[in-house]
């Protein structure tokens, strides 16, 4: 419990939790332990919709849903086994559960966002790539030419859209290789890249609203 209430301490600080209602049911997700938070929206900040609806904390949200952050926004939510920081000005959809072998498929059309996922094959669409995934964390910034990709760890198999033949398997555990993927026949096709704009809190919150630690934070302690 002292590492976790150090942790909502830190999150608090760095100024990711909201009204005192959000504030409130992250501190209860991590007082409950490894039971996972309910599904759906458990921060709203600013300017956020679901399928062109302002959307508040505590409502659905899941397959088949489209969630656009306007300018100053945030939004933290949860779908299943994992969950996602989405950033301001980006949108990002999920496939719907109906649309079969579509199934398990997340759009990031624009913006930044940082997922955590839970055991199980899925499939991230970006404008430069398409990224298959199992029981990862990742952080990405989509632009139209350009994505940034930081496997915070587990492992990932890229497939630049510019060469969909080309398949690179990237296997990490403390962001060790993040990347640029190009869209562009003027720049390289994927090309190292620093570390940006996403910390070990913010994954250490996204994996214990789903009732899990980050694979880094060992015995209580991060490596």
């Amino acid at each position: 419990m002292k590492n976790r209430r150090e942790l909502l301490k830190g999150i608090t600080a760095a100024g990711l939790l909201g009204t005192a209602c959000q504030y409130d049911l992250i501190r209860d997700a991590l007082a409950n332990g490894n039971k996972p938070v309910a599904p759906g929206m458990h921060q709203v900040k600013g300017s956020v919709t679901v399928n062109g609806k302002p959307v508040e904390a505590g409502m659905a949200v899941g397959p088949g849903d489209t969630i656009v952050t306007g300018a100053d926004s945030q939004a933290i939510y949860v779908i299943g086994q994992d969950a996602y920081l989405q950033r301001e000005k980006s949108t990002v959809s999920f496939a719907s559960e109906v649309a079969g072998a579509a199934a398990g498929i997340m759009r990031v059309l624009t913006g930044k966002i940082l997922s955590v996922f839970g055991k199980g094959n899925k499939k991230l669409e970006t404008p430069t790539a398409t990224i298959g995934i199992r029981g990862t964390g990742c952080y990405i910034e989509a632009e139209d030419n350009r994505v940034y990709l930081c496997l915070c760890y587990g492992v990932v198999e890229v497939s630049p859209k510019a060469d969909p033949s080309h398949i690179e398997r990237i296997e990490t555990k403390h962001h060790e290789h993040p990347i640029y993927i190009h869209h562009n026949s003027s720049m390289p096709m994927m090309a190292d890249a620093p570390m940006i704009n996403h910390r070990d809190d913010e994954l250490e919150l996204l994996e214990n609203l789903v009732g899990r630690w980050p694979p880094f934070y060992q015995g209580g302690n991060r490596y």
